[in-house]
């Protein structure tokens, strides 16, 4: 029996009002299975809970297209509001029409995992101390705390794959695995968009990824803020510095946004880590002869290395909590001075944006903060305590700024600067930081330190 139909309408006839539903998809355009989502669209369903990494792009076919036309009730995602847009869903969740709940991405792929596996519940360190965690039980384990997640279970799911046979094998691409596993297995129905429709046998068993179921182009950022009338690193001169501070055959993850510059000077020394599903990535694509499906948890389009692997979003969260990754580079709003990290939202924003960052954060050796010195209005990031909503308690143990080194050595109690950007004095980015730091006797020159 062929489980193909006629048409993305046809597929979707059964979501009824008040459904939940699973959409996969990564990032701002990544694989959204839109075709069914403008069907969903047009069918008109009210009053569905939808889980999602995010809604997308604004404006463009992605689930964004469901909060256009009033159709979400209730919104579980990692990602609900992103800098310098206002969509319609923040402004339906800020009326009260719509209701949010925010999750990590590592545990809304674990909790869609679990609730697939008829697994209840799970105990994860993803979001402890944080408003995450708030009215979760704790329980400690070996001296740690741990959040209790319920399980996800919904009634439908909306993937895309590469190719599907008519037995509903799927088998999906590159970094395009992410979401799809886990949101397929805890759906009741799995509705699929694929690339490709191939008879039933002609996909090797071998490669079957999912089984018989129910842009960004990046460019050098070489522009410098300018601090006390002189200018500072370039944004790839951060990720110069990061790069450096990484020892060779390490495991490590690069948060989205400016994070994302340390992918082009690591030379193959270190082996790149991606949420979306991918280990030994490279360099970013230049020009636009990129794969859609090799792109890393920013967007970017991105290069392979010999050895490169792919897997899904729940495989990536294992190696990320696992204890596996030597460090994660991560993006943020502030670093309080006892390593406090503050990166998903900050005040007037409606919700804001989790990601993964909160697992990679408990989850890694290291955490290294990268990040400018000040934000647009000269207000120092580096702060004695953080006042934005917190992604995770006293993890940070490195800074890199566009200014600066600090360091926070083992159970020491404040950050060491260490390396000040050519140009500058120590005491000058001292006044530009708003936590108390010491003083290494000999402060470098971070530019020096990649020579």
């Amino acid at each position: 029996m062929s489980k193909v139909m006629a048409s993305a309408a046809e597929a979707v006839a059964d979501i009824e009002d008040g459904a939940s539903l699973g959409i996969a998809g990564f990032g701002v355009s990544h694989r959204y299975p839109s075709t069914l989502i403008t069907a969903l669209r047009d069918k008109g369903p009210t009053g569905l809970t939808v889980y999602c990494n995010g809604l997308g792009q604004p404006g463009f076919p992605t689930a964004h297209l469901l909060a256009d036309n009033h159709q979400i009730g209730h919104l579980v995602t990692c990602f609900s509001a992103r800098p310098g847009v206002v969509s319609e869903a923040e402004k339906q969740i800020d009326a009260g029409e719509m209701t949010l709940e925010m999750v990590a991405q590592g545990t809304l792929v674990e909790r869609m995992r679990a609730g697939g596996a008829g697994i209840p519940a799970l105990y994860t360190p993803t979001g402890y101390g944080t408003e995450i965690a708030e009215g979760k039980d704790i329980r400690y384990f070996d001296g740690r705390p741990y959040v209790l997640e319920k399980a996800i279970t919904t009634d439908f799911a909306l993937v895309r794959a590469q190719q599907a046979d008519h037995m509903g094998n799927l088998v999906f691409r590159g970094g395009s695995r992410n979401f799809n596993v886990s949101f397929a297995k805890a759906a009741r129905v799995t509705i699929v968009e694929a690339e490709e429709i191939v008879p039933t046998g002609a996909i090797a068993a071998e490669d079957v990824d999912l089984k018989n179921l129910p842009m960004r182009v990046n460019r050098p950022a070489t522009s410098a803020r300018t601090y006390l009338g002189k200018p500072a690193l370039t944004r790839e001169q951060i990720g110069r510095r990061v790069a450096a501070l990484l020892p060779d055959d390490a495991v490590v993850n690069l948060g989205a946004g400016l994070p994302t510059q340390v992918a082009n000077f690591t030379r193959g020394r270190v082996m790149l880590h991606s949420e979306n599903g991918m280990l030994n990535y490279g360099e970013f694509v230049r020009g636009d002869d990129f794969d859609p499906d090799l792109h890393d948890a920013g967007g970017y389009f991105v290069t392979l290395r010999d050895g490169a692997s792919f897997f899904d979003s729940v495989t990536s969260f294992e190696i990320a909590r696992g204890g596996r990754l030597y460090a994660v580079v991560l993006g943020t709003y502030q670093v309080g001075a006892n390593g406090d990290l503050a990166n998903w939202s900050v005040p007037g924003m409606v919700g804001g944006g989790i990601g993964g960052a909160m697992d990679l954060a408990v989850g890694a050796r290291h955490v290294i903060a990268m990040l400018e010195h000040t934000d647009a209005r000269g207000a120092p990031k580096l702060v004695e305590n953080c006042d934005f909503p917190l992604t995770a308690r006293g993890v940070v143990d490195a800074i890199v700024t566009d200014l600066a080194l600090l360091r926070r050595p083992p159970d020491a109690r404040r950050f060491v600067l260490e390396e000040v950007a050519a140009g500058f004095t120590a005491d000058e980015v001292l006044s530009l930081t708003g936590m108390s730091v010491d003083v290494a006797d000999q402060v470098g020159v971070m530019q020096e330190s990649w020579a």
